[in-house]
């Protein structure tokens, strides 16, 4: 008899991240982003490597397109 697979939790963003992604679907860069969100450019490369990683994908455009298709940006 199969087993089903195991079941997956689907991720969850904080509010501030997906103001990070917002800010990237507009297609700001990440210095403005840094600018808008009174961080250091550094601490938005780290929230953005985060949300790959907790999002599974690659790139920040995949994690915009996720965000996109959920309706949260």
């Amino acid at each position: 008899m199969p087993h089903d697979p195991p079941a997956v939790e689907p991720a969850v963003l904080t509010d501030d991240e997906i103001a990070v992604l917002a800010l990237l679907a507009e297609g700001r860069l990440t210095a403005s982003v840094a600018v808008e969100l009174h961080l250091s450019e550094r601490s938005v490369r780290r929230r953005v490597r985060v949300i790959c990683q907790r999002l599974n994908v690659d790139t920040p455009i995949e994690a915009v397109v996720w965000a996109a298709r959920r309706g949260l940006v």
